[in-house]
């Protein structure tokens, strides 16, 4: 009996002293180190760190618009991490919970982490969020590098003039929905493009990932849009370890969310492999080259080569989400930005005009529209898609001259960095397309790690040329058919939705041309 309660005592000992290191000593030792070498932050606090004043600030940002035409939208979509830069400085860092984050903004100290993946690997994410997405951008070491090369064959330059079609085809569905809007008598009117938009870039993912079964994968989109909505209440939410495994409501639907994609998918894959076996599978969609460079891997008789169907799956939902969100959120703010700037509109659509005419769009023709990339690149530095990139570090060699302890927590501020005035000069804040006239290196005076809206290094975005594509494809569509303004019911709010998103969506005056 003694002895049993001796070991209960010592165990509650080495629990309670665990406890104390994580929620304390650890974190007052992290601060000490990061102040030692000049950074600065708020002394941490007990449990919660900063998570309260950054709910806080979120949600009263979110309650405001900001005035039209202002590109300086990182105090609404981040303002906790803008108010701490402006604070404390470039060395900074601040406190998710007991861990201290420290914030990254030198661009040499950027491109180490971009290019150091292996030891600045993707932060964890919560268990529920990974409903969501996961995949290849998730997984790290051998499972990472065998993902990215059975991807590889899909989003080569040959497979994705293959795909132009698709692309072109879902753009003239919603051209011709949105002419058919306008009333005969009239030549323009007051839509909301944000959801055309959204379902535009899911039919294109559906067409280009399913192929033929591209109405099943209409269904993923459907579910996975749900799924999204949920996802971004639960990373708003303090995160307490083991939470998913609740029976809240939430967690409910989000798992049954889950469980039918989940089938859906599964009858789609089982489909194409079984027309693959037999001779008859087509590979000129997303999933077949996937299956068909699966399926040769797993002939090496290495079950370990290729991917598993859970594997696959979750490479189609990766698809989706990465594919459809990035796309749309750049042609929405393009469209936003160029009804703004209507000289720009203007320049566009002239360049389009002469290179594409009344021609059948080619890759050719969107590889030499420079305006409408230069446009493109703009929108991507003003609103990049994703608003911060978060890292941690898994071992103890230096960064700089810091030396962090493994599990450190490292955030870069794409946003913050996208208009650092040091690297883009006095309008670093404004819309100007023509400081990329000569190219990224020219317009970043050189530091070419300071503009990254897909990422950097070995890891940078698999699908980014797939986005570009269809990106030039669509605004080509879009301006020789329509010219655009913005209403005067259009509310300038950007929002931080897992993407930068318009909060209230963007309504704009279409004029048939």
């Amino acid at each position: 009996m003694a002895v049993a309660i001796a070991f209960v005592a010592f165990t509650v000992l080495i629990c309670a002293w665990m406890a104390l290191n994580w929620l304390w000593l650890r974190p007052k030792k992290l601060e000490k180190q990061l102040r030692q070498h000049g950074y600065q932050g708020n002394s941490y606090r007990f449990w919660s760190g900063d998570k309260k004043e950054e709910r806080s600030m979120l949600t009263e940002a979110e309650s405001k618009p900001i005035p039209l035409y202002n590109h300086d939208i990182a105090p609404r979509v981040v303002p906790f991490l803008h108010k701490h830069v402006s604070s404390y400085g470039k060395k900074s860092f601040m406190w998710n919970g007991p861990s201290p984050t420290m914030i990254v903004m030198d661009a040499e100290m950027i491109k180490e982490i971009l290019n150091k993946f292996n030891i600045y690997q993707k932060a964890k994410t919560n268990p529920l969020f990974q409903l969501l997405i996961y995949g290849l951008p998730f997984y790290e070491g051998d499972k990472w590098a065998k993902h990215r090369r059975l991807l590889n064959p899909a989003f080569h330059n040959e497979k994705l003039k293959c795909m132009l079609p698709a692309f072109d085809l879902c753009c003239c569905e919603m051209i011709k929905k949105w002419q058919e809007m306008i009333l005969e008598g009239r030549n323009s009117c007051e839509l909301d493009v944000w959801p055309s938009l959204h379902k535009l870039t899911s039919d294109v993912i559906s067409r280009t990932a399913f192929g033929s079964s591209y109405e099943d994968g209409t269904k993923v989109f459907e579910l996975q849009v749900q799924q999204a909505h949920l996802a971004v209440e639960t990373i708003r939410s303090p995160y307490i370890p083991g939470s998913w495994f609740l029976p809240t409501k939430r967690n409910r639907r989000m798992k049954e969310i889950d469980r039918q994609v989940r089938l859906v998918l599964k009858g789609i894959i089982h489909k194409k492999t079984k027309a693959l076996k037999s001779g008859k599978g087509c590979t000129d969609d997303l999933l077949g080259i996937l299956l068909e460079a699966n399926h040769k891997e797993a002939e090496l008789g290495d079950q370990n080569v290729g991917m598993s169907i859970d594997d696959v799956i979750e490479e189609c939902k990766a698809f989706y989400f990465a594919g459809q969100e990035t796309t749309s959120v750049l042609l929405v703010w393009t469209m936003i930005l160029l009804s703004m700037h209507p000289n720009w509109q203007d320049r566009a659509r002239e360049e389009v005009n002469q290179v594409i005419g009344e021609d059948k769009v080619n890759v050719d023709h969107l590889n030499r529209l420079k305006v409408v990339t230069m446009i493109l690149y703009e929108v991507l530095r003003l609103y990049p898609p994703v608003p911060i990139l978060n890292r941690n570090k898994y071992d103890g060699t230096e960064l700089g001259e810091l030396t962090l302890e493994a599990g450190t927590e490292i955030v870069v501020p794409t946003i913050i960095i996208h208009q650092d005035h040091h690297i883009w000069g006095a309008d670093a804040k404004e819309f100007n397309p023509e400081r990329f006239l000569k190219g990224v290196l020219n317009a970043t005076n050189g530091q070419t790690a300071a503009f990254f809206p897909f990422g950097g290094g070995p890891r940078i975005c698999i699908g980014q040329n797939f986005a570009m594509l269809e990106a030039k494809l669509a605004m080509a569509k879009i301006l020789k058919n329509f010219s655009f303004e913005l209403s005067a019911s259009y509310t300038h709010a950007p929002i931080s939705a897992l993407t930068i998103q318009p909060q209230y969506g963007a309504i704009l005056i279409l004029h048939k041309l």
